[in-house]
């Protein structure tokens, strides 16, 4: 069973957030070289994808689907948006900026193109450096949690009771809060409205 139902599943969360993490039909890890690319490695770490082009990465890593790269998006794919890269100062990532904007930026005007992209690869026969910042995580805690910690330890077997490792515990404590807040933000709902019923004479002021 996977995490998206045994552990969603136990909290009782809604059917959106369990469509949102089901990643079950996604292929395992590529085994890589070690003196691959970071593009392969990233690739196949984050997105088990072994065959890919310049156009298919900057697809799928253009993240609004806007046919550019700003600066948000080329930092988020080397992982600097993610919790893992947290305690890197803003003048490192302001200069990974630069430099992946000096490499591929040929016409300077603050974005990367596709066009710009594939030449860089494909023309140039060029790749994206390794900036030291991992192998770039940038999905969502559902998805990052069954990538790198349930296909590595766990398999389709695990019942709710074997997950004890500290990072199940971290991440059934991550659901406990989410169905907290939903709770939470419920009640809210129902207060307004029963509140909104009330005759104004009657209603708190300030």
């Amino acid at each position: 069973m996977r995490p998206s139902t045994v552990i969603l599943a136990a909290f009782g969360l809604t059917g959106s957030a369990i469509a949102h993490g089901d990643h079950s039909s996604r292929s395992q890890k590529p085994i890589v070289g070690d003196n691959a690319s970071w593009m392969v490695k990233h690739m196949a770490e984050e997105h088990h994808v072994e065959n890919f082009d310049a156009a298919s990465f900057f697809a799928l890593h253009d993240f609004d689907a806007d046919g550019t790269w700003e600066g948000l998006e080329i930092l988020r794919t080397y992982g600097l948006m993610d919790d893992s890269n947290k305690d890197v100062p803003q003048s490192r990532k302001d200069e990974i900026l630069r430099d992946i904007l000096g490499l591929i930026d040929y016409d300077r005007n603050g974005v990367i193109t596709k066009d710009e992209f594939v030449r860089f690869i494909d023309v140039e026969g060029k790749a994206l450096p390794d900036m030291g910042t991992g192998p770039g995580h940038h999905g969502d805690a559902e998805y990052e949690y069954e990538i790198h910690h349930w296909e590595k330890y766990h398999d389709d077997n695990t019942k709710l009771e074997d997950l004890t490792h500290p990072e199940d515990i971290e991440h059934f404590k991550k659901h406990e809060e989410m169905e907290l807040e939903e709770e939470r933000l419920a009640q809210m709902d129902k207060i307004a409205i029963i509140e909104e019923n009330i005759p104004a004479k009657f209603r708190r002021s300030g």
